[in-house]
């Protein structure tokens, strides 16, 4: 069970920063109806794999990792999930853009997003995908006793 927690853990993980990829790729102006859509329906997507992290990550650390103490005295793994909480913090935004886009789509309109908000949401989406290339790395330092406390 620990190894198929694991690798739920590990592909929700692929799939959000897939996902994330994806909505920077399709997020340019002039947005049509169809971009628009795909758009929100992928931040969907992308909130729903943050949960599979979350609650897998969770999974781990309490049942089928190397136990809550090894993680609850470790920086690095402290940093790790300070990094995930940014990420989600800062994937607030364009989830509010796409959900304020609701109305216009049901009308059949395209969305026509202020030059501010495409530079704050293309922004905040290059700043996210940063800060999730930066965990891979935490992860592995912290697989090799990197982060432990006394």
């Amino acid at each position: 069970m620990a190894a198929l927690v694991a690798y739920l853990h590990f592909l929700s993980i692929f799939a959000l920063f897939a996902l994330l990829s994806v909505e920077h790729v399709l997020f340019k102006t002039p947005l049509d109806l169809r971009r628009a859509r795909s758009l929100v329906i992928t931040d969907l997507a992308y909130g729903i794999c943050a949960g599979l992290v979350l609650v897998t990550g969770i999974a781990r650390v309490l049942w089928y990792g190397k136990g809550w103490q090894y993680y609850l005295h470790n920086g690095v793994f402290h940093a790790k999930v300070g990094l995930f909480i940014l990420v989600a913090l800062l994937s607030i935004l364009p989830t509010f853009v796409f959900l304020n886009w609701r109305h216009a789509l049901k009308a059949g309109q395209v969305p026509e997003p202020s030059a501010r908000q495409v530079a704050l949401v293309t922004w905040s989406i290059r700043i996210e995908l940063l800060l999730l290339l930066v965990m891979p790395l935490l992860a592995a330092l912290m697989a090799r006793g990197y982060g432990i406390s006394g």
